[in-house]
């Protein structure tokens, strides 16, 4: 799984390119917030405006979504977050993208199912057409 996340990551940095746009990591932290909120409360139209055509979000249990299921899950309440905590967030700039590091604790109501997670998650933003859109995410679970 290491593998095809490294494997991931440098295609998708290779996509993104080496120039810059303009846009601060200020600009692609407050695209990840923005994203966060839209997690807990989501809408379609917030959504589909700030994730990429071309995601791929992978979840810590293995469970690769594109953006339409990604959206879909979020709208349906297959995965539903009540709260989102961010701590130890890092924001790497990397041409016109932007890599940002951060642990993501939540309570959840997946399906109607109360629970918590506390995952270690890895995002790639990207610069198109003069803004942000999240690419790609992966979750792993931190160790014991």
């Amino acid at each position: 799984m290491l593998t095809r996340l490294l494997a991931m990551l440098a295609i998708t940095l290779s996509l993104a390119g080496c120039s810059t746009m303009g846009a601060s990591t200020g600009d692609a932290a407050a695209a990840a917030e923005q994203l966060r909120l839209l997690m807990i409360d989501p809408n379609k139209a917030g959504l589909e405006a700030i994730v990429a055509d071309e995601l791929s979000y992978g979840h810590s249990g293995g469970k690769v979504d594109t953006k339409a299921s990604f959206i879909a899950d979020l709208l349906s309440g297959a995965s539903d977050f009540v709260t989102i905590t961010i701590s130890d967030q890092t924001v790497r700039p990397v041409g016109n993208a932007t890599l940002i590091r951060h642990t993501l604790s939540a309570t959840t109501n997946d399906g109607g199912k109360p629970g918590t997670v506390t995952i270690k998650i890895l995002q790639v933003w990207q610069q198109q057409g003069g803004q942000w859109k999240l690419i790609a995410r992966q979750a792993v679970r931190p160790p014991a």
